[in-house]
């Protein structure tokens, strides 16, 4: 059986030193970071995500066939 890296497959939209998008990049090193104040489409794409939430880490995690989970805020390592 292959171990999956935590994170693979998965984004955080979030913003470089905030410490709850710090903890989920740390606890899901494989998943694909999006720094949402350097990338202004990103920054629409997160609010289209999180229903217009402007709260960061926003996690995205594909689910095949379905649309993907939206996970706002980080609670896990708090």
């Amino acid at each position: 059986m292959t171990e999956t890296a935590p994170g693979a497959g998965m984004l955080i939209y979030g913003k470089e030193g905030c410490p709850h998008t710090s903890r989920a990049r740390a606890a899901l090193p494989a998943a694909r970071f999006v720094d949402v104040l350097a990338d202004p489409a990103a920054l629409e794409e997160m609010l289209r995500l999180s229903g217009g939430v402007r709260r960061v880490p926003v996690i995205v995690r594909p689910e095949p066939g379905e649309s993907p989970q939206v996970e706002i805020g980080f609670r896990r390592g708090a």
